[in-house]
């Protein structure tokens, strides 16, 4: 009997050509008492430190398995030392895996290996003075800074380079010594991608910000990907041009291309999928590769560039983006009404699109959203769903579709229709939407949020947003309704003390009914946010697990041992 339950361990551990399991009870401590493990709070800051630390190994649950199978599973053992691609369902004790199907937990586990002093020199060999140890710089970097996720590892190391060739020479040492990689931009996503759970080295871009040419004519421009959305804006403002994509402040290019973000003016100018021409990336083995000229459209070859978009690092890092842009609109409207239901408000925006108009914003927030507007900024706005507009174009033409806005808003039980064509008034109204996040908090300043990204096709988000609604105002949670009505994608956010697991649990429930419940209508768990780890637990309902393979066989190819982000986006059960 022993040996036929070893037997079933082995073949359990071969679905994979590299497995290494984590150790259940030492995982399981890990998550009751929320810590860091301490390896990582003695990473050697001084040099005479460093010296001290050249004993490394693998945290592994296979020591049993070796002690109870025959020299045949050894040699078998010897083989499956690197980190794995392919983890079972159930890695603890309590039959939880992260990001796995059925996965409540968020406290992402994973395998930490000490950082070679040999990388270390290296590293600062390459590097220099963009370096560092330091506990609470790695802490920090370890910490995504609005997400409530978090991971029982922080980084070993930071390193700050300053040019692609720094980059490649980076991820090349990293390679060679098995050590994880974690790209790092303006940490404003909110799904758990910036998390390091078996530490390595954090890849932060930030430095590299330059922009590396601007073609007016035919308009475009090449930037690295440390350079924030509106720091370009600024930069393009003067030629009359600007990029549109909008997401939420502090985001930087090259994170936006990793998530395939978006904003409020994808229902006029698409997504980052859209507006990106090409990319220049390093490959886990620090090959440098350029994903597509720069002509506006070509058929050469596989697209490479969507591949990377997307790819949240797990299958290189960015470090060259060639953007699409868009001349500056000559005249521009905004309007806001208010509605009795949210129903009504939802059934405006999709009348609104079906009519043809050429709108660049549609923004719906419930009465929750707009009474906490009203006690973070001190206004006294009607607590009732409102939709927000913009229209672009020359001034007649703004002012049409305006009007006709207007008609379709008082058909569907719509007041108070409001419009400014004054910038300072726009951006007034703007900073509404804008701030909507920031606003919430003042209603519970010590919680959390969890914010929710569901999409569905168009003519289903009257439908999704209600029964959402229904759920939402029964729970005893504060829960507010943000939307890009638009293009169907629209966000709860739920506030959650993070001590009371009550909440937490509470909190995810909600999330969890709002993706199923998108997903019954043909719709997507995350829109425009990203997997991350928090969302990975959907994607097998969403994708099916053949399309899972798939990507799973991609990033074998690209990156074989497994240094690219690893524990990210592809859900750990899948295997192949």
């Amino acid at each position: 009997m022993a040996f036929s339950f070893w037997l079933a361990r082995l073949r359990l551990l071969s679905c994979s050509k590299k497995s290494a399991v984590p150790n259940a009870s030492r995982q399981s401590s890990y998550l009751d008492k929320f810590q860091f493990s301490g390896s990582q709070k003695n990473v050697p800051s001084t040099t005479a430190e460093k010296t001290k630390t050249q004993f490394f190994s693998w945290s592994s649950s296979l020591l049993p398995l070796a002690l109870a199978v025959s020299a045949g599973s050894l040699a078998f053992q010897a083989q499956n030392t690197q980190p794995s691609l392919c983890e079972p369902t159930n890695i603890d004790s309590r039959k939880v895996s992260i990001g796995g199907k059925t996965s409540t937990e968020f406290v992402v586990k994973g395998i930490h290996k000490d950082v070679p002093q040999e990388l270390i020199d290296e590293l600062m060999a390459i590097c220099q003075d963009n370096l560092t140890l330091d506990y609470d710089e790695r802490f920090y970097h370890g910490k995504p800074q609005n997400s409530f996720h978090k991971a029982v590892n922080i980084p070993d190391v930071v390193v700050f380079p300053r040019s692609e060739e720094e980059v490649s020479q980076i991820v090349k040492s990293c390679d060679k010594y098995k050590v994880p990689i974690v790209p790092y931009g303006g940490a404003t996503s909110i799904e758990g991608h910036t998390l390091s759970p078996n530490g390595g080295v954090c890849i932060d871009m930030t430095l590299m910000k330059r922009v590396k040419a601007l073609h007016i004519e035919d308009m475009d421009v090449i930037v690295e990907p440390g350079i924030g959305w509106m720091e370009l804006n600024e930069y393009l403002e003067p030629y009359g041009l600007f990029f549109p994509l909008d997401p939420g402040p502090g985001a930087t290019i090259g994170g936006m291309c990793a998530t395939r973000c978006s904003g409020s003016l994808a229902v006029r100018y698409g997504t980052m999928r859209d507006n990106v021409i090409s990319l220049k990336v390093v490959l886990a083995n620090g090959d440098i590769v350029k994903t597509a000229s720069r002509a506006r459209k070509s058929a050469a070859g596989y697209d490479l560039t969507r591949l990377m978009i997307g790819s949240e690092g797990t299958l290189g890092v960015i470090t060259e983006v060639t953007l699409r842009l868009q001349k500056i609109p000559e005249h521009s409207v905004v309007a806001m009404c208010n509605f009795p239901t949210i129903k009504d408000a939802a059934d405006v925006a999709i009348a609104t699109m079906l009519s043809g108009i050429q709108v660049s914003r549609v923004e719906l927030l419930d009465e929750v959203q707009v009474r906490a507007v009203n006690i973070a900024n001190g206004k006294n706005l009607p607590e009732v769903p409102t939709l927000m507009f913009e229209f672009i174009g020359t001034e007649a033409y703004s002012l049409e579709q305006t009007k006709i806005v207007q008609r379709i808003v008082s058909e569907h039980n719509g007041s108070d229709f409001v419009f400014a064509e004054d910038p300072l008034a726009k951006k007034e109204l703007w900073k509404i939407r804008k701030e909507a996040l920031w606003a919430c908090f003042a209603m519970e300043p010590n919680f959390e949020a969890m914010i929710s990204d569901v999409c569905v096709p168009l003519s289903h988000l009257a439908e999704l947003i209600s029964r959402s609604k229904q759920e939402l105002d029964a729970s005893s949670l504060v829960c507010t309704v943000i939307a890009h009505a638009g293009d169907g994608n629209f966000h709860t956010v739920i506030l959650f003390d993070p001590n009371q697991e009550e909440q937490r649990r509470e909190a995810e429930r909600l999330n969890q009914f709002m993706v199923y419940t998108a997903l019954s209508m043909e719709g997507t768990c995350t829109g425009e946010h990203g997997v991350g780890t928090g969302k990975m637990k959907y994607l097998e309902k969403e994708l099916g697990i053949e399309a899972l393979k798939t990507m799973k066989r991609i990033k074998e190819a690209l990156d074989p041992n497994n240094i690219m982000n690893p524990g990210k986006l592809i859900p750990p059960h899948v295997c192949f």
